[in-house]
C-alpha cells in the first residue's frame, strides 16, 4: 500500500514538474517572440524613409537645384560665393535634411567658399525606399560631387559629413575625389553604433537586441554588416582629413572617433570638442568650429596662401602632431 502511495506521489510530482517546464518553455518562447518582434519593429523605424518638404530658411540666399542620382533625383541648394571659389559639399546626419547645414553654408560663404547642400536618399525631399546607414546614400555623395565638377570646373572640392553624412562619404568608392574631408561624429562600425544607441535607452538589453537588429540587414536591405564599416575605407580617401569628435558623445564614443582617426592616412587632424555630445558642433562651439573646421578647409582648398594663412596652418599642424603624441585635447589654432 505504501509503495502504491509513494508511486502515486512520484507520478504527481513528475506531472507537476512537466507542467512547470512546459510553462517555462511557453514563457521563454513568448519572450523570444516578443524580443524578435520588438527588434523587427525597431528595425522598421530605423530604415523608414523620412521624406518631407524642406523650406528655404528666411534670409538664406540659395539656388534650388535638382541633381540626377541613382534611380532618384537629389534635392539640393547651391550657394555661390563667386567665380573661382572652392566648393564644399554639405551632407547632413540621420533624421535631418539639408536645412540643418545652412549655418555651415553661411559661414563658409563668409570665408569665400561656395557650397552645395543636399538631402540624402530617403530624407528631406530626396526619395528613397529605405535609409541604409550610408550604403545607398554614398551614391548621392558621388552624384553631388560630379554635379559640382560640372558646375564649378577646375575648382577644389571639399566635403563636410556629419554622422550618417560622414559615413556616406567613407562608404563611397575610394578615393572619393575630394580635396579635403571633414568627418563629424562618424561611426566606425555599424555593430557598435547600433549597440551604443540601444544601450542608451534599454541598457542591459543591448547585447541581446543588437544582433537581432543587425541580422535584418541582409534580408531587408541586402547589405551585410561588413559593408557598413566606414573605418575600412578612411585610409583610402586620398585627401587631407579632419576628424571631429565630441568628448561626451555616447552615440559615437571618443574611443571610436580616435580609432577612426588612427585608421586614416596622413595628412590628418583630430579636433576633440570638449563637452560636446552627439550634436551640432557648429552650434555648440561656433568659435572653435570656425577656427578648426573652416580654418582647415580654407588652408586646404584656397589656391593662394597668404603669409598669415601659412603661419596659421603651421600652428594647426603643430597642434595636430602634439595631439597625436600627447593626451587627447581640443585643437585650437
Amino acid at each position: 500500500m505504501h509503495e502504491i502511495e509513494a508511486g502515486s506521489r512520484g507520478f504527481e510530482f513528475a506531472m507537476r514538474l512537466r507542467r512547470a517546464f512546459r510553462a517555462i518553455g511557453i514563457v521563454v518562447v513568448a519572450g523570444v517572440f516578443l524580443l524578435a518582434t520588438s527588434a523587427w519593429f525597431m528595425g522598421s523605424l530605423l530604415i523608414e524613409p523620412q521624406n518631407h518638404t524642406v523650406q528655404v530658411p528666411a534670409g538664406f540666399s540659395a539656388e534650388t537645384v535638382t541633381i540626377p542620382g541613382v534611380a532618384h533625383a537629389i534635392a539640393g541648394w547651391w550657394v555661390d560665393a563667386g567665380n573661382g571659389t572652392p566648393v564644399v559639399l554639405l551632407v547632413h546626419g540621420l533624421g535631418a535634411d539639408r536645412s540643418s547645414m545652412v549655418p555651415r553654408a553661411e559661414l563658409l560663404k563668409e570665408h569665400g567658399i561656395s557650397s552645395l547642400l543636399i538631402d540624402l536618399q530617403g530624407e528631406g525631399e530626396t526619395r528613397g525606399e529605405a535609409i541604409t546607414m550610408g550604403y545607398r546614400e554614398s551614391g548621392d555623395v558621388i552624384a553631388a560631387r560630379d554635379w559640382i565638377r560640372m558646375k564649378a570646373p577646375g575648382q577644389k572640392i571639399g566635403v563636410i559629413g556629419t554622422s550618417l553624412g560622414g559615413a556616406s562619404v567613407l562608404l563611397a568608392p575610394q578615393p572619393a575625389g575630394f580635396d579635403a574631408v571633414v568627418l563629424e561624429s562618424v561611426y566606425p562600425r555599424i555593430g557598435r553604433a547600433v549597440e551604443n544607441r540601444i544601450r542608451m535607452q534599454l541598457k542591459f538589453l543591448a547585447p541581446v537586441l543588437t544582433p537581432l537588429l543587425l541580422v535584418q540587414l541582409e534580408p531587408r536591405l541586402h547589405i551585410s554588416v561588413s559593408e557598413l564599416e566606414p573605418i575600412r575605407w578612411i585610409g583610402k580617401l586620398g585627401a587631407p582629413v579632419l576628424v571631429a569628435a565630441g568628448s561626451r558623445d555616447r552615440h559615437t564614443t571618443l574611443e571610436e572617433s580616435r580609432e577612426l582617426f588612427d585608421a586614416a592616412a596622413e595628412p590628418k587632424w583630430l579636433w576633440i570638442v570638449e563637452g560636446a555630445k552627439h550634436q551640432d558642433m557648429l552650434a555648440f562651439d561656433p568659435k572653435g568650429y570656425e577656427e578648426n573646421v573652416v580654418g582647415f578647409l580654407v588652408d586646404t582648398l584656397k589656391p593662394v596662401a597668404t603669409t598669415e594663412k601659412k603661419r596659421r596652418f603651421r600652428r594647426f599642424v603643430r597642434a595636430s602632431k602634439s595631439l597625436i603624441s600627447d593626451a587627447p585635447r581640443t585643437i585650437y589654432l
